[in-house]
């Protein structure tokens, strides 16, 4: 929200959209983007560590009517408006939509609603921009600059299936209940080579998790790719049904596929609506050998969370470079004992923390950098960013529907209540020490994890904790693996060929005598 200042004080740009782009008022998020050359529109330069973007709310705002961003309004990486010096730049508006959600719980929520996108926002079918305009911009104008969004993006076609790709999207019912408006959850199927000319071959499948795509799994319409060459290789080996899930949320690409108060049962979603509709297109094995999971990064820790939630549903897990498994390391924070998210404090220093970092030890940016960003582009955790999707599908849900904040976006202080609900909840490596008597038979030989030991986010660390729990565990003794690549950066797993071949002959490890008419 803007500051209290009055009209004519201070910075200020205008932004209004135009009636030939969307006829009706909006409620949602307006956007400045500013560059200083237009090798690129100024929104697509916006990022972490890009161009300035400065961001304002916008509630029931008529077509021609003007939103005004001022010095109160978070921006990235400049934090104000009075930050941006006089000069010549190039300046480009933006409308992000929001959609209002009634939601089952009794809040009233808005949000960008996905348009199977994959929440991307600069992207998103429906929102408004306008062309760049060259301006100069003088801090200390009487009159503010005035751009306007009189272009919508268009929406995306769904792509065609072929002879090997198979797509589908069903609306859930659970998910649409909760949120008060239709949410969907889809899959893309690659089938293998032979599918067809065995009519009688039920086969395994693996589900590779991760972020929103539609594209084939294993990069198989790349007609370049030696994965598609090596999937079409007609000499015996064993053949698998490769399935990638799509279910963004209304906070993110992908939901983690978890239940949780602030996101809803995408978990049951995933298992009671999407997985049957799996087997009853395709002809899937209906054994927790035949269901493996993988994934790197986001699908990394799904991979190893949905092992750990569904321990008799899958028969094993081979994950890479998986998001924080133990919350003691979340990235670089300890949201247990540390004070603060963005700084260490050394008494007469305080010590920035690293975000992200190259192998070699060179700094990309810091925690605050890509937090300040998200603020920018939506508060209420509604950026659909990593660090405001981690709060919404780990965290407790707020007194006002949204997420509560597991720190202060601007300041970082770290709010231990709500890191204590994430440890309860969702710390897989205190989950698996806690519940290791029962659980631990369970998956014992089922966890294979891969990390790049110089992890572009510090994710190894986590790796290295579960991993120190693992190798004390009794009564069973762990059975799987954790591989460590050094120098490695995010997100280090197998070669493609060579993950298949581990995974299938896992699964052929773990197959009921006799039951091999998917090796042909």
């Amino acid at each position: 929200m803007s500051s209290p200042l009055l009209a004519t004080d201070g910075p200020r740009i205008e932004v209004s959209f135009a009636a030939t782009a969307h006829a009706q008022p909006i409620t949602g998020r307006v956007y400045v983007a500013v560059s200083r050359d237009d090798k690129a529109p100024p929104v697509e330069q916006a990022d972490i560590t890009g161009v300035p973007l400065f961001g304002h709310d916008v509630s029931a705002l008529a077509p021609g009517q003007v939103a005004t961003i001022d010095a109160g309004d978070n921006g990235a990486p400049l934090a104000s408006l009075r930050d941006l010096p006089a000069g010549d730049y190039w300046m480009q508006p933006f409308v992000n939509v929001y959609t209002e959600f009634k939601r089952a719980d009794g809040h009233t929520l808005w949000m960008h609603m996905d348009q199977w996108e994959g929440q991307d926002w600069k992207h998103s079918p429906g929102n408004l921009y306008g062309k760049p305009v060259k301006v100069h911009y003088d801090p200390a104008a009487a009159t503010p600059i005035h751009l306007v969004a009189d272009q919508v993006i268009a929406p995306i076609p769904f792509p065609k299936d072929s002879a090997y790709v198979k797509r589908f999207r069903i609306q859930s019912k659970l998910l649409t209940k909760f949120w008060g408006h239709p949410i969907y959850l889809g899959a893309t199927v690659l089938l293998p080579e032979g599918y067809d000319q065995h009519p009688d071959v039920r086969y395994p499948v693996v589900y590779d998790q991760g972020h929103f795509s539609t594209d084939a799994p294993f990069g198989f319409e790349n007609d370049k790719s030696k994965l598609r060459a090596f999937w079409l290789d007609t000499t015996k080996k064993p053949r698998v049904i490769l399935v990638t899930l799509q279910h963004p949320s209304p906070y993110y690409d992908d939901s983690y596929a978890v239940n949780s108060p602030n996101e809803g049962p995408f978990d049951d979603a995933i298992h009671q609506e999407l997985y049957p509709e799996i087997a009853r297109r395709f002809r899937t094995i209906e054994q927790p050998w035949a269901r493996i999971l993988t994934g790197g990064s986001t699908g990394g820790w799904i991979a190893v969370a949905q092992q750990l939630f569904h321990p008799r549903y899958y028969g094993g897990s081979f994950a890479m470079c998986p998001d924080s498994l133990d919350f003691r390391h979340h990235q670089v924070v300890n949201i247990y004992d540390d004070a603060n998210a963005y700084t260490v404090d050394k008494g007469w220093v305080k010590v920035e923390r690293v975000d992200t970092r190259q192998p070699d030890g060179n700094v990309d940016a810091m925690m605050k950098d890509e937090n300040h960003y998200e603020l920018a582009v939506g508060d209420h955790s509604r950026s659909g960013g990593q660090w405001d999707i981690w709060e919404a599908a780990w965290g407790p849900i707020g007194a006002d529907g949204y997420p509560q904040r597991i720190w202060d976006k601007r300041s970082g202080a770290i709010d231990h209540n709500v890191a204590e609900y994430w440890k309860r909840h969702f710390d897989l490596r205190y989950m698996l020490e806690k519940n290791w008597a029962t659980l631990g038979p369970l998956v014992t030989d089922k966890l294979h994890i891969y990390v790049g030991d110089a992890d572009t986010y510090n994710l190894n660390m986590g790796v290295r904790a579960m991993d120190a729990f693992l190798k004390t565990a009794t009564n069973p003794r762990f059975e799987g693996s954790i591989t460590y690549q050094p120098m490695a950066p995010h997100c280090w797993g197998p070669p493609g060929e060579e993950l298949y071949g581990t995974m299938t002959r896992f699964m052929q490890a773990h197959a009921p005598k006799g039951d091999a008419a998917w090796i042909y």
